[in-house]
């Protein structure tokens, strides 16, 4: 199925205007983010998304049929029959971490196919990102106890998918998800609902069923009329197990004072000789409450995480944008900015490329140049994943993006990685896009507004 339309009416319309007016240039355009939401980084995802959006981009019979009915241009519309993305596109790979204005994927192409990939790219890419970095924020709170993603019940409808992939890009290690570990090869966890043990006679009772059901990888959830109680049932119902040669594996808290409960319920296990019995926590946490866990020596093993991770809470999107940066004109680049009485909406101008400068080990800066410039003992972060218009690029692996994610945060050094009092990360401008970006402010100021 074509994802042609998906996309906003107003890159159509460019689209035929930019044809009808023979305007076709070679563009450039960054996509970058302005602001971050929390903390001072974020880890890119989504790019899968665009790479099989980019292969398969098409106008199908019935795409083109439809647009007929919104009064495009006959003559426009026969173009569309045989259109296809030839341009390049240059990325971070996903799994990177990233920062404020450095251009996180490049695409160059004629402006027509450039225009129109735009709504696509952002929305992928804006939610993906948003979600993975989430996620990272979450799993290092949890400092080294798992993390499992519980969303799906409160995800934003289709886009489950989507989310649960960035999670597990970020850290988390296992998903409530059972269609995302189908698709996706995400381990999947769960235990049970309180409706399970009140639908019997006696909590016990629900605790015997479930054991019975599951007597390999049993987990119970003993907050449903009184923790201590249920805590207590639960050391019963294990040993129960031991009987028979299997053994609880853990208990979940989900209400609650969790970190004076996890401390009881821990020595409730230990005395009853459940030493090894996990104690897993959930009930609307988020990066903070686990800190604030942690910080109080909660006896907690493991979180469950849900509606707070899949959807990014507290920022319901990232404010991702796609600026035009450069164009060529008569076989000459000429570099496209926009200004703004708002400075934080002024764009950077030039074709450019991130460099990233580590010292022992640890990110120290990065530097965005322009195109030709050279920084010395500097990574290029951005890398060729479409050349005219195929994928050039490997598609590693979801398992080996996660681990390639925390590889990357362990560079990051920790004092970027506070949830409320990060530092900006240093990035720095060349002196080649300092200067350039002086010409076009000076030019733009001339021409379009003093008209001098």
């Amino acid at each position: 199925m074509s994802e042609a339309l998906r996309t906003d009416l107003y890159q159509l319309t460019m689209m035929q205007a930019y044809w009808k007016s023979r305007h076709n240039p070679e563009a450039t355009f960054d996509y970058f983010v302005r602001k971050i939401p929390s903390g001072s980084y974020l880890i890119t995802a989504g790019l899968t998304f665009l790479l099989d959006y980019i292969e398969n981009l098409r106008f199908d019979d019935d795409d083109i049929e439809y647009l007929r009915t919104q009064d495009f241009d006959k003559e426009f519309l026969k173009t569309l029959r045989d259109f296809k993305f030839t341009g390049d596109i240059l990325a971070m790979p996903e799994g990177s971490v990233a920062f404020p204005i450095e251009p996180i994927i490049r695409v160059t192409a004629p402006i027509i196919e450039a225009q129109l990939v735009e709504t696509f790219l952002l929305n992928k890419i804006n939610f993906s990102t948003l979600i993975a970095s989430k996620a990272s924020r979450v799993v290092y709170a949890a400092k080294g106890r798992a993390i499992a993603e519980f969303g799906l019940r409160r995800a934003q409808g289709d886009g489950h998918l989507e989310a649960t992939r960035a999670t597990y890009i970020g850290g988390c290690a296992s998903t409530s998800n059972v269609l995302a570990g189908k698709k996706l090869g995400i381990p999947i966890s769960g235990t049970m609902a309180h409706s399970f043990v009140t639908s019997f006679d006696h909590e016990i009772d629900s605790y015997r069923a479930y054991a019975d059901a599951f007597p390999k990888r049993c987990f119970l959830l003993i907050d449903t009329y009184n923790t201590i109680e249920g805590a207590k049932k639960a050391v019963i119902v294990g040993k129960e197990l031991e009987k028979r040669g299997e053994k609880l594996i853990g208990v979940r808290l989900d209400s609650g004072d969790l970190c004076g409960l996890s401390k009881q319920v821990r020595k409730i296990l230990d005395d009853g000789g459940l030493e090894d019995v996990k104690i897993v926590a959930s009930g609307d946490l988020n990066e903070w409450k686990i800190d604030d866990l942690i910080k109080y020596g909660a006896s907690i093993d493991m979180f469950g995480v849900g509606t707070e991770l899949i959807t990014g809470r507290p920022t319901p999107a990232l404010d991702g944008i796609y600026k035009l940066s450069d164009i060529i004109e008569d076989g000459k680049h000429v570099p496209k900015m926009k200004l703004s009485e708002e400075i934080v909406k002024t764009t950077l101008p030039g074709k450019k490329i991130v460099w990233r400068i580590t010292e022992n080990g640890k990110f120290k800066k990065d530097i965005i140049t322009l195109e030709n410039e050279l920084v010395d003992e500097g990574v290029p972060l951005l890398e060729t994943v479409v050349r005219k218009g195929k994928i050039a690029c490997d598609r590693p692996s979801l398992s080996d993006i996660r681990q390639n994610t925390a590889v990357n945060f362990s560079k990051l050094p920790e004092i970027f990685k506070k949830l409320d009092t990060a530092p900006a990360y240093p990035v720095e401008f060349s002196r080649g896009l300092t200067e350039l970006r002086a010409d076009i402010v000076e030019k733009i100021t001339r021409e379009e507004i003093r008209h001098e």
